[in-house]
Order: C-alpha cells, then structure tokens, then sequence
C-alpha cells in the first residue's frame, strides 16, 4: 500500500481507500460474514481509510463489527450526514434548512458514533453541498461543536453528483478540511480547478466513483441484468448501453503488462496527480480489491497517456439528473 497525508491532522492516508457503499447492498446483495471479511481483508492489506455514511444502509454497522474483531491500529474513519431532502435535492438546488434541519447534524453524529462503536469519527461530511449553503451558517456550527467535543476530528462534505465547482469558494474560505467529488476517466473536470484550489489550501481531496460505479472496468453488457435494489439498475440506463460500451472499448488500447484491466487502468488515471489524497473504490469483493491493489505495484501512467486519457476520452455526462429526478 501507499499513502499520502491528511493536510488537516497529518494523518497517514491509504491511497486507496475503502468505500463502504457496497456493504449496504447498493451493488447486490451480499452474506454479513462475507462484507466483514471484505473490511478485515482489505484492512489487512494495508488500507487504513474507510469512507461510509449514515445514508449506505448497515454500512455503519458492519464497519462497527468489523473494527471489534480487527487487532491491527485503527483506521481513519470517514461518515456522512444523511440529507432529509426530497429525491430531486440530489439533481437540483435545495434549501440547505429542507436537506439538513437544525439538530439533525448533531443527531446523525450521535447515532453513528453509536453504530461504528467509536468515541470519534476522523472525518464528517455533509452527504451533499449546494453552493449558498454557506449563508445558513447553523449546519457548520454543529459541526464545529462535534470537533470541539471531541466526537468528530475533521470537517467536509461529499459533493453532490458531478457538480464539484459548487464547492470551489468553500474550499478557497478555508472553513472545510476535505471534500469528496467524483473524479474518473470520463468525467476529469475536478483537475481542471478544484484539486489545485484544493492542493493550494491544504484541503484534503477524496475521489469517489473512480471506476463510474463499476462501468469503467468493463463489466457492462447488453444482457447485465441488475436486481431491484441495486444502484445500478437504473443508473447505466440513461444512454443505450451500445454507446456506454462503445466509450470503455476505446480505453482498452490503453492496457498493457503494467495496466491488464480497465479498472486498473482507471484507478491509475485518478491517483496520476499526488494531490489526491485518495481514491475511493468499492472493497466488498476481496478478489476484484485484490486486482485494485497490484495498481500500486506497478508503474503509474506515463505523463502522455494521462494526458490522452483527460483530453480525448472525457465524456462529460450527468446520469444522477434523471436517476433522482
């Protein structure tokens, strides 16, 4: 494994850490003994980051089991806030007070101390950020009196869909730690301004959909059949599925003996800049993490193909619109 540092606490981050969402069964269901040997084996090879959120189902709780049996140090902890606004606040603006009511920040940090089974949360999100939020300045002063009481350490948010520039004068005012925002092959826009603005302002840069929930790694056919709960579903169906496959086809040029599969090909794309403190990939099955983890045993991209990559392989999309909305 390799790391890089939290800016905010000096902490040492897995560069590749473990997104939880999959523990809840937003990627299929899965037997608990199975997800909690997933977070004891990734944690044994080396992660030490784990992203979840009151809002992934039992995520919270399987970690929590998960950390009872663990006998190595304990990893950094990240959760977030569950917005209690209505389906569309995901695709378009929603007032801050209708997303997050006053008390319902100090609650939800309350319920998921109890659920993991820790005293502190390393890292707290907001699980959505629309910019003039700022303006309701209640939200951060319940954040802020966690940090003081000790029961959670840092302060961010996930940024809704792909939307990261409505978090660039957040970051600039210096009042968050980190934040979290999709950033992957077909969608690099986050590079242009918010990981520099970020990198600037020691503010921790997590990257999450890295693999575009599963699409990037090839495994999408015209005969994938998803069960009904799972995220996916309705997800890949916003463009035929022709056109989908047609964009990762063209990435597969691009493998060789250093990079053999598209998920790893993916994965080197997101970690190409240091500024990234980590890329957030889905650990739930040990085998397709093992895969995920030979990526730092080889040769990052060339400068070149990174460039390629960002320029002529973009593909700029926003799924989430329809799926809430």
């Amino acid at each position: 494994m390799k790391y890089s540092i939290f800016p905010a606490t000096g902490d040492s981050i897995s560069r590749l850490g473990f997104g939880a969402m999959g523990l809840g069964g937003a990627f299929g269901a899965h037997d608990e003994n199975e997800l909690i040997h997933a977070v004891l084996h990734s944690l044994d090879k080396g992660v030490n980051f784990i992203d979840t959120a009151r809002g992934y189902g039992a995520s919270e709780e399987l970690i929590g089991k998960s950390l009872k049996q663990w006998k190595g140090d304990r990893p950094f902890i990240a959760s977030k806030i569950r917005p209690r606004g209505p389906g569309y606040s995901w695709g378009m603006p929603t007032p801050v007070e209708e997303c997050f009511p006053k008390g319902c920040i100090t609650s939800d940090i309350e319920e998921s101390l109890r659920t993991l089974g820790v005293e502190t949360i390393d890292y707290m999100q907001m699980h959505q950020y629309w910019a003039g939020w700022e303006k309701a300045d209640y939200w951060m002063e319940e954040l802020i009196r966690a940090k003081e009481a000790g029961k959670i350490r840092t302060i961010g948010i996930s940024i809704t869909d792909h939307r990261h520039d409505t978090a660039l004068a957040l970051v600039a005012s210096g009042a968050i730690d980190s934040i979290q925002t999709i950033l992957n092959i077909f969608d690099p826009l986050a590079l242009d301004c918010l990981l520099p603005l970020c990198e600037q302002h020691g503010v921790a840069f997590f990257a999450r959909c890295v693999l575009d929930e599963g699409g990037l790694t090839g495994f999408l056919t015209e005969s994938t059949v998803f069960a009904d709960h799972d995220f996916r579903k309705t997800f890949f169906e916003n463009v035929p599925r022709s056109q989908y496959m047609a964009k990762v086809d063209r990435l597969r040029p691009y493998l060789d003996e250093e990079t053999r599969t598209l998920a790893q090909l993916a994965i080197k794309f997101v970690l190409h800049s240091p500024a990234v403190t980590s890329a957030l990939v889905s650990m739930h099955i040990p085998a397709h993490a093992d895969d995920n983890f030979q990526v730092l045993q080889t040769e990052p991209l060339s400068d070149e193909i990174f460039h390629t990559l960002r320029t002529k392989h973009r593909w700029i999309r926003n799924f989430y619109d329809t799926k809430y909305w």
